[in-house]
């Protein structure tokens, strides 16, 4: 009798065992995380609301397939620049380079591109021959330039993350009062607008 017990209970335990395995697998397998600046707070979350670059891709003409499939935001990030037209959008490689520049400096990938819009219509105003499209040093004394689009986006992300970030400056609310102290506001609510459209991918 005790053996029937126990060969009953291995026949019903062992296929349950295995389904939580297989499951705690996968979710691992497909959980991925990153740095998070939001209205609220700075923190690691899980990028499972992300949408996948399969469904993204066929919207951005002349997005390379070489774009790793788990990773969508260079994707999302070249159709913000594409649906703004934006200067850049002929070179749907700035998505990725704006992803591994906030990879690099550990940044939302969607600051800077929020930033990028609220500061010069996604480089469509910017001073002449200046590549400054997140206005940077722009004021009555002289304006920053810089050789190309990559050294102004590197130039705000170290800034970003050495002089606000490590800081403490870590929300839009808390960045603005020192990357725009005259704003009475706008400049945050508009970040974070442009931040929340880039997270839904609906511009």
């Amino acid at each position: 009798m005790k053996k029937t017990v126990l060969s009953l209970s291995w026949f019903l335990i062992t296929p349950l065992f295995l389904t939580f395995t297989l499951a705690s697998a996968y979710l691992l397998k497909n959980s991925s995380k990153y740095l998070v600046i939001g209205p609220a707070s700075f923190q690691l979350v899980a990028q499972n609301n992300t949408p996948s670059s399969e469904a993204i891709i066929s919207q951005v003409n002349g997005v390379s397939t070489s774009i790793q499939t788990a990773d969508a935001r260079p994707v999302i990030i070249a159709q913000f620049l594409q649906s703004s037209d934006s200067p850049l959008k002929p070179y749907p490689h700035f998505g990725q380079v704006l992803t591994q520049i906030a990879d690099k400096y550990q940044l939302d990938f969607r600051l800077l591109p929020a930033i990028m819009m609220q500061e010069s219509n996604l480089c469509k105003k910017i001073p002449d021959d200046s590549f400054n499209c997140l206005g940077l040093g722009i004021h009555t004394q002289g304006t920053w330039s810089f050789t190309s689009y990559e050294q102004n986006f590197e130039a705000a992300a170290k800034i970003l993350r050495e002089k606000y970030i490590d800081q403490g400056l870590i929300t839009p609310d808390e960045i603005q009062d020192k990357y725009t102290p005259s704003s009475n506001g706008s400049w945050e609510f508009a970040v974070n607008h442009f931040m929340e459209a880039l997270e839904t991918a609906e511009f």
